[in-house]
């Protein structure tokens, strides 16, 4: 599977592409970054020094450093830490990002490879509705779009109502939802029900000691947070995403409508809706053996 992940590394982000440049039914093109859990300079710092503890040799293109419409945000730098990693210091990538743009370059890739490509976005979707308005075409040329987001039956993250990527920039998605592009929805509904706890951490590194260790060391403060809301563990969200794209019957779908909130109190939410497009949304899943597939990927 042709597969390039979006992305504002962030310690899920970590995982996730970790997960897919290991998993041997993945060819990963690329990686585009943006603004969100980090700057959109330290998005693009974090991929390429993941495409480079992963092995690759694949692009990284920079993208959008700010939503469509709405102000700039600050960082979640209390939840992925100063740099993304939790406490690790800045990472120093020998790689430098490639001149296209994140959307030159997935309107590219998408063209090249038409039908084929798969694109996981798993920070606010600003890229991709950039991508949407440089060429009309670029939404039918794509296989799918599987993107981490929203939250349809459960609370949201950042609000009582919106999930953050979605919150972060509603009005990019509000175009990706309308484009009629073959789009699956992983959210909230079922990312919160797979959870990633200090000991599992412990058992990445037991079976992978060099990619576990990096990823249990950046858990610790990732894992803090979690428990200042209540949560023992934290949610994969951005590795279900991944997960997704590879097994599609990972997670159970409803076939809906869908569209978002673009302004007051509930900004960022998803709800269910008429005359649009519709789109899969993941509802339900089994936890237990999402995290057992998880785990089990690393050092096999």
């Amino acid at each position: 599977m042709k597969l390039i992940i979006d992305t504002d590394p962030g310690v899920d982000d970590a995982l996730a592409i970790l997960y897919a440049a290991a998993h041997p039914q993945i060819e990963l093109l690329g990686l585009t970054t943006v603004f969100g859990n980090v700057t959109v300079a330290q998005a693009t710092r974090n991929a390429l020094y993941l495409v480079e503890r992963a092995g690759l040799d694949i692009p990284v293109a920079e993208g959008a450093a700010k939503p469509m419409a709405l102000p700039p945000f600050t960082p979640s730098h209390h939840v992925h830490g100063p740099e993304g990693f939790g406490h690790l210091p800045e990472m120093t990538p020998q790689g430098t990002k490639i001149e296209e743009s994140a959307a030159e370059f997935l309107v590219r890739m998408a063209r090249e490879h038409k039908g084929e490509l798969v694109l996981c976005p798993i920070g606010p979707i600003t890229n991709v509705a950039d991508a949407i308005a440089l060429d009309p075409e670029f939404a039918g040329n794509l296989r799918e779009i599987v993107f981490m987001g929203g939250a349809l039956d459960a609370r949201g993250n950042i609000t009582p109502y919106a999930e953050a990527n979605t919150y972060h920039d509603p009005h990019a998605l509000d175009i990706v939802l309308q484009s009629g592009a073959n789009i699956r929805m992983i959210g909230l509904d079922v990312t919160m029900e797979v959870l990633l706890t200090a000991a599992d951490f412990e058992e990445l590194e037991r079976r992978d000691p060099e990619h576990g260790a990096f990823l249990r060391e950046m858990s610790h403060f990732y894992l803090e947070f979690y428990r200042t809301v209540g949560a023992e563990g934290c949610g994969l969200h951005d590795p279900l995403a991944v997960m997704a794209c590879v097994m599609p019957n990972l997670v159970g779908l409803e076939h809906t409508p869908v569209d978002v909130v673009l302004e007051g109190p509930e900004v960022g939410r998803t709800r269910r809706a008429t005359g649009r497009p519709d789109i899969g949304v993941a509802l339900n899943c089994d936890g237990a053996d999402i995290k057992r597939r998880f785990i089990e990927s690393f050092g096999g």
